[in-house]
């Protein structure tokens, strides 16, 4: 299939554009993509935190309540006598005004003196609640708390029935244990009441229920979300879970009504209330996904009783990802235009001088002569154009030239024809003009020949001009070849230096050496270049090393090329490159540990890494750690290596603190 230069030309400019665009498009989308769950995630988490502070204020303004109206002298005066006429409207009012759900009064023993909320029941022993005995022993407590329904019917029938909540399952979330839920949680306080004396004389607990009161998780999406709402839906939610069932939530349900009762997810119940932790991370709530934030509510005794939970809507971000990746569309679509529009009209500037190269190269061959073409640019092609005239004007010019041998050779044979038949004597002499004749006519055969001949080279001429355009793309500079031969050079020649360090095999030049100072020096050299850039260094050095004795600059070479190692290793994803010393004086000897967090090296490759010419880099030579344990070796110590895939490698080497002088 025949391919127009023009065509071959817009797609070698639009292709490259094309895949430049397209893939930083996916990689902006990804990152902004990214970023932006990663910012909810982090808005979620903190949004957590001022859920938790709204908690705990609510907390501790019970505490506060309980503790003053604990400390009322009237208060202790009727505790103290157990008179249920005196203390009643002390706490009954105190109740209604402050909006407790129970305040209750016991004395020294633990026994229930008045109940605020439910009067008629009183004289059941509390002193084994831990609430109670921690008040009675001195202590002011707050706290969360979750009462049996027996328990909340002694505090009011209507507290039992409030607390009652059915159960309902929900998608993606655990099986249900139970149909209905009769346990309340309650934000708790207590504090002792005492005489004039300091006496302890009983003490004073209240407390909110929290199971269908939505007070709380309202405020604190007031707080937190400040009423934004998205299509008319509310981007934020808070909850409390008693276990793993909603007793007070904003969350609403596909029918528009709060989702108390709804069933916690399994995956965040094993996480949370299971195993204690914190969950930050998009999880399906009743009909939608969020991105939420959840934390165990722990009670008096250090039990995992329930969980605080925000959440954001993930439909306001999904929204957002999607108008994204609709902008990186257009401006890939757009680009894409763009760049066929212009790479089609250089595209056809550039082969219109060929077309009419290739025009004129026809009527040359049918015969016609004295044709030029117009040189318009100063490009390889317009020297093209100059060159293909300059043929054409020297081939009239040999044309001319033969005819005009052939015009000489017929007047020369006209007039030794005529002189024959005079002389005689002549013949010999007109018998070498014919010899001559016919070789200027072999002469002029040879001329038409090679004019003939001409038209073949022109061929060639043409084809490779075709295949120059073809492979050389409009504004590409051909030093691009000329720098990739460069670089190979510099690497061959690097190759060759690496071998004549390997097979020779230098006489050392011991002195004594500071290993500490040496490796500070390294280590000031090598961390300006780009390859230690994102990487911490650590130096652990041994401040009593001994000096050593050995070849200060082969030394350096080893050192060198394991820190040069490490930071290749770590070079894509940073790190921590360690470098330790350690001497021992008893053992004659000294160890340096270069270590690293970087990619590892794999088992099977630990047996050759000391192998000349063994190598996994693209551009490595296979003989720095050759060279390395050569050295070693010549010193009289040793070199070992462990690693492990994805966590790092850890060069030892071992060396005598006394050398002896290697024999050449």
């Amino acid at each position: 299939m025949r391919i127009s230069i023009r065509t071959k030309l817009t797609i070698g400019a639009l292709l490259p554009l094309s895949i430049a665009i397209l893939v930083s498009s996916l990689a902006g989308a990804y990152l902004i993509n990214a970023n932006i769950v990663r910012q909810a995630q982090d808005k979620v988490r903190i949004d957590l935190n001022s859920a938790r502070e709204a908690y705990l204020n609510e907390t501790r303004q019970i505490r506060d309540l309980v503790r003053f109206r604990a400390s009322s002298p009237f208060v202790a005066t009727a505790v103290a006598r157990g008179d249920r006429e005196a203390i009643a409207p002390l706490l009954s009012v105190f109740r209604r005004n402050e909006q407790l759900d129970l305040l209750t009064a016991v004395d020294r023993s633990g026994r229930v003196i008045f109940r605020a909320r439910n009067p008629a029941v009183f004289g059941d022993e509390r002193a084994r609640d831990l609430l109670v005995a921690r008040a009675l022993e001195g202590e002011i407590v707050s706290g969360t708390e979750v009462l049996q329904p027996e328990e909340l019917k002694k505090e009011g029938d209507d507290l039992a029935l409030q607390a009652t909540i059915a159960v309902v399952p929900t998608p993606r979330a655990r099986a249900a244990a139970k149909g209905v839920e009769r346990s309340g949680m309650l934000l708790v306080a207590s504090a002792p009441v005492r005489n004039r004396d300091g006496k302890i004389v009983g003490a004073l607990y209240g407390g909110v229920l929290l199971n269908g009161n939505n007070s709380l998780v309202d405020r604190i999406k007031r707080i937190v979300f400040e009423g934004v709402q998205f299509h008319g839906e509310d981007v934020g939610t808070a909850t409390i879970f008693l276990d793993d069932i909603r007793v007070t939530t904003n969350v609403m349900t596909k029918e528009g009504r709060r989702a108390i009762g709804t069933i916690l997810s399994e995956e965040v119940y094993n996480r949370v209330i299971v195993n204690r932790e914190k969950w930050v991370d998009r999880a399906f709530v009743v009909k939608d996904w969020y991105f939420t934030a959840y934390e165990p509510i722990i009670d008096l005794s250090g039990t995992v009783v329930g969980s605080l939970y925000v959440g954001m809507l993930e439909k306001p971000y999904r929204d957002m990802k999607k108008r994204v990746n609709l902008i990186f569309g257009g401006v890939l679509l757009l680009g894409s235009i763009i760049g066929l529009a212009a790479s089609g009209f250089i595209g056809s500037r550039l082969a219109h001088p060929i077309r009419e190269l290739q025009n004129h190269v026809k009527r040359l061959s049918t015969g016609e002569r004295g044709i030029e073409i117009a040189v318009t640019t100063s490009d390889e092609i317009g020297d093209l154009a100059g060159e293909f005239n300059n043929m054409t004007r020297e081939l009239v010019q040999r044309e001319d030239e033969i005819q005009e041998l052939n015009r000489s050779l017929e007047r020369k044979i006209g007039e030794r024809t005529a002189e024959l038949e005079e002389k005689t004597l002549l013949l010999i002499k007109t018998r070498e003009e014919l010899a001559r004749a016919e070789k200027l006519a072999a002469i002029g055969e040879l001329a038409a020949g090679v004019a003939h001949e001409i038209n073949n080279p022109m061929a060639i001429i043409r084809g490779n001009a075709e295949l120059l355009q073809m492979a050389v793309p409009a504004q590409t500079p051909i030093r691009e070849e000329v720098d990739i031969i460069a670089r190979q050079v510099g690497r061959v020649d690097k190759i060759v230096g690496n071998l004549l360090k390997f097979a020779r095999r230098e006489r050392k030049q011991l002195a004594t050496t500071d290993l500490n100072l040496m490796l500070d020096e390294i280590l000031d050299q090598v961390g300006h270049q780009v390859l230690l850039t994102g990487i911490t260094v650590t130096r652990e050095f041994d401040p009593e090393l001994p000096r050593i004795d050995g070849d200060p600059d082969q030394l350096r070479q080893v050192f060198t090329n394991l820190i040069l190692n490490a930071g290749h290793a770590m070079a894509d994803s940073g790190g921590t490159l360690t470098i330790s010393t350690l001497g021992n004086k008893e053992a004659g000897s000294c160890e340096v540990v270069v270590s690293d967090t970087g990619i590892g090296i794999p088992p099977e490759n630990l047996e050759q890494i000391f192998n000349p010419f063994f190598t996994t880099r693209a551009n490595g030579t296979g003989l720095g750690l050759s060279v390395s344990y050569g050295i070693v070796r010549d010193h009289g110590g040793k070199i070992d290596v462990t690693s492990e895939p994805g966590m790092g490698s850890a060069f030892r080497v071992t060396l005598s603190l006394v050398q002896r002088q290697s024999v050449p």
